[in-house]
């Protein structure tokens, strides 16, 4: 009889040492401004939550999750990527993935379970319909290709193509690869190179991935692999399967005709059954609106340290490229790098990355402006407003992080609604 009781009483125990950790997480998150979930992320309905803890194993990110008074909570709300996995673990069904919070709303095309448009033909894969995760793209374009393959069999079209699909990114390469697989009369333009965003990731980039399937290729176990690497198996699969990929071609307009659609581009006109676009959220770079902006040593990514050895460098931007572009050009003999951002933490970055700002300031190596603004832009410096304080610093390049924005004009413009998320599916 004593033996049960014991073991009950340690587990008490236990249980009730882990939430106290859990609670002075969630405290210290609070405390640094670390709240809003950058992406996808789940919704817990604590009628629903019996504390199985179910979805706090299953998340592959580490201590996202946590119980507090017995119910699942989202702990550490920034490091969450949304890889949903506490979702499909969860026993009683009281898990919602969602986007954007009631601080932070986010516009998401509409979209149906096929990935089709309200506009009927016209799909949408990937980033641009705020799914971030490479293998989460992947996945969708090879499920939409599976829909649009559907969806043609039981129609007919005017259309020179079957399908026109505009990038080359995760989503788009995987969607080209079931194209082609189906033998579908199909046409993929990319603007820039096959990989699309992750083409423009700095050189040696840990890229998190999981196990996918590619069509054609099957299961593919890459689980944690840099940039490079990644790209290369991509170069690789595209030689090997004859998939067909025209770069340097960059979509301008859709226009919707009878019973097809109209494609336009940089190199021509093509008119298709259906249109998959895949175009990612971050083509068109947000700008700051200062003057000086335009001139050439201002870029919106980092491809290459290097290249700034021995220069004065400003970086702007709070999240996660922004900190792993400060912190790489920092580790560049003879550079002296600057990172300014509007608000008072680093609360959309991974906390790896944060600590690596934190660790190149405590060596010198960086030097870090919250709660500042860029305005204006010279030739050899930078006039920066730190808390009301106009301040100017020596600069040779200026390297601008500040996200994507989302083609909603033009996405309207065609006719796909948008809505703006602030804590929905």
């Amino acid at each position: 009889m004593l033996m049960p009781l014991l073991l009950i009483g340690g587990y008490y125990i236990y249980v009730k040492r882990k939430e106290k950790r859990n609670v002075a997480v969630l405290e210290e998150a609070r405390e640094a401004g670390l709240t809003e979930p950058a992406s996808l992320h789940p919704s817990i309905d604590d009628s629903q939550c019996v504390g199985c803890a179910a979805c706090v194993t299953a998340c592959p990110e580490g201590t996202i999750l946590g119980l507090v008074n017995g119910k699942a909570q989202l702990i550490e709300p920034t490091k969450c990527i949304g890889h949903g996995a506490c979702a499909r673990a969860c026993p009683f069904k009281a898990i919602t993935l969602v986007f954007g919070t009631a601080k932070r709303g986010v516009d998401i095309p509409h979209v149906d379970t096929n990935f089709e448009t309200n506009i009927p033909g016209l799909f949408i894969a990937g980033e641009l319909g705020g799914m971030g995760l490479i293998r989460n793209a992947v996945e969708q374009g090879r499920q939409a290709m599976e829909a649009i393959a559907k969806k043609l069999a039981g129609t007919k079209h005017q259309g020179e193509y079957d399908i026109i699909i505009i990038g080359a990114g995760p989503a788009g390469f995987s969607a080209s690869l079931g194209a082609h697989e189906k033998k579908l009369r199909y046409r993929t333009v990319e603007q820039d190179s096959l990989g699309g965003t992750v083409f423009k990731f700095p050189r040696g980039k840990l890229v998190m991935t999981a196990p996918v399937k590619l069509p054609i290729i099957g299961k593919v176990k890459f689980r944690e692999t840099r940039k490079e690497t990644l790209l290369k198996f991509w170069q690789e699969v595209e030689k090997r399967t004859g998939v067909k990929i025209h770069y340097g071609e960059k979509m301008d307009d859709i226009q919707r005709e009878d019973g097809f659609f109209r494609v336009v581009t940089t190199k021509g006109e093509y008119t298709a059954g259906c249109v998959l676009l895949a175009i990612g959220r971050r083509g068109t770079p947000r700008k700051l609106g200062v003057p000086g902006e335009d001139v050439p040593k201002v870029v919106y990514n980092l491809i290459d340290p290097e290249q700034y050895r021995n220069q004065h460098v400003l970086v702007v931007g709070g999240g996660d490229s922004a900190l792993e572009a400060a912190t790489s050009i920092a580790e560049e003999p003879g550079t002296t790098v600057t990172i300014s951002y509007r608000s008072a933490s680093f609360s959309r970055a991974k906390a790896k990355n944060r600590d690596k700002v934190e660790a190149a300031a405590e060596a010198g190596r960086l030097q870090v402006l919250m709660n500042s603004n860029v305005k204006e832009i010279r030739e050899r410096e930078v006039d920066i407003d730190v808390e009301g304080k106009l301040i100017t610093i020596p600069n040779d390049a200026m390297i601008v992080c500040a996200g994507g924005i989302l083609p909603t004009p033009f996405l309207k413009k065609i006719g796909i609604e948008v809505e703006t998320k602030h804590g929905t599916a």
